[in-house]
């Protein structure tokens, strides 16, 4: 619910566009791992990467974080290009968590200071901020995997970064651990956080993200809010007591995409851009009273299933 409302915010305000991707592309011999990527992330957005492994998402975050040269296209930060001063702006997780195992916490957020030059008194609130406030003082080999994520976060975050970039953050948790991170991500986005999270779980983008890109084989299938693709082409499910008169109704409105019918109820889909509000206007123009109408939209892992094999066809 909180992603959702993030979202319609941002569309409403339409706020400044913090990452911006022009025709980016990448390969390595034969191999196009991005193709021709473009897509922008608003300010104050959770913008989720979704796609299997392979997909291009990490390499597309190598590129716009200045480890990985692009073969063409471009990209800008905040509107200007890769420098000292946008990189201090981002704060970026792309592997797994590497510390010194026999350090504490607080040690090696000092020490992760030390290389970004951020202020030491960032440390206490970072940890506070993750969950391990009380935990500033163990020795790093002792945490968890999720605790190791959770401080790979804190270091992350220790120069105040207006986006964070997060490859994968749940990788290899538990469910507990997935849990712990994903309430880590919306705590940090409600601070007016900008977050661009690569992810091959559903799951975890349709709970967590604003908006998402769809990502198969390097190309961009589709984007936009979450909100939007989950609504589109939602089904809808009624029943009336002028069954007959409502299948031949049907048969004749250009933006039900098809029905059919099953036991009491007519399931029927709706062409994108239209919504159960025309299906009840245009049967009381007609006389046919309904009796229910239920709503029943896709879930992220069927729009993402139609989304791929439709680009596999």
């Amino acid at each position: 619910m909180f992603s959702l409302l993030l979202g319609e915010l941002l569309t409403k305000y339409n706020l400044a566009i913090v990452l911006s991707i022009e025709n980016l592309s990448k390969k390595y011999g034969s191999l196009k791992a991005v193709d021709q990527l473009t897509l922008q992330v608003e300010e104050g957005s959770i913008y989720g990467l979704l796609g299997p492994n392979g997909s291009g998402k990490t390499t597309t975050l190598g590129m716009v974080l200045d480890v990985i040269r692009p073969g063409d296209g471009s990209f800008s930060w905040f509107g200007n290009g890769i420098s000292k001063e946008t990189k201090q702006r981002v704060g970026a997780l792309l592997e797994t968590p590497n510390f010194y195992p026999y350090l504490s916490a607080k040690q090696n957020l000092q020490v992760v200071a030390d290389i970004k030059g951020a202020d030491y008194s960032n440390i206490n609130k970072m940890l506070d901020l993750v969950g391990l406030g009380s935990r500033g003082n163990s020795a790093f080999k002792g945490f968890s995997l999720g605790m190791k994520q959770r401080l790979a976060l804190a270091a992350a975050m220790l120069n105040d970064p207006e986006v964070l970039v997060l490859d994968e953050p749940t990788n290899g948790l538990d469910p507990q651990g997935i849990a712990e991170v994903r309430d880590l991500i919306l705590r940090i986005a409600a601070q007016g956080k900008t977050i661009i999270l690569a992810s091959h779980l559903l799951d975890e983008v349709e709970k967590v993200c604003t908006h998402v890109a769809v990502l198969q084989n390097g190309k961009l299938l589709a984007s936009g809010p979450v909100a939007d693709i989950l609504a589109a082409n939602e089904n809808v499910l009624i029943s009336t007591p002028d069954t007959e008169r409502a299948l031949a109704l049907l048969a004749h409105l250009p933006y039900v995409a098809n029905f059919r019918r099953e036991k009491e109820f007519i399931i029927l889909t709706l062409q994108e851009g239209y919504n159960s509000t025309d299906i009840n206007r245009d049967m009381f123009a007609q006389n046919i009273v309904l009796s229910q109408l239920i709503v029943r939209r896709k879930s992220l892992e069927a729009q993402f299933l139609e989304i791929i094999n439709t680009e596999s066809k």
